[in-house]
C-alpha cells in the first residue's frame, strides 16, 4: 500500500510505480468518487483502446444436452 500527501491545493501525486501499472500519462483524465469511506480514483478510457483487449479468450462454451 502506497501512502500520499495532500498538498495545501487539496492534490496528490499518484506514485510512480502505480502510475506506470496502470499506464496513466499526464493529462489523461478520471472520475473520482467517495464510496464506502474511501476516494477511488478511475481512468477515462477511451473505447478505442480496448479495441483487441479479449483476443485469443476461449470463447467455447460446454452447454447442456437439452440446451440449443
Amino acid at each position: 500500500m502506497e501512502t500520499v500527501t495532500i498538498s495545501p491545493k487539496f492534490q496528490i501525486v499518484i506514485p510512480q510505480r502505480i502510475r506506470e501499472s496502470m499506464g496513466l500519462r499526464s493529462g489523461e483524465k478520471a472520475h473520482v468518487l467517495a464510496f464506502r469511506n474511501r476516494i477511488e480514483i478511475i481512468p477515462i478510457r477511451d473505447v478505442r483502446t480496448l479495441r483487441g483487449y479479449l483476443k485469443g479468450i476461449d470463447t467455447s462454451v460446454v452447454r447442456q444436452g437439452d440446451r440449443v
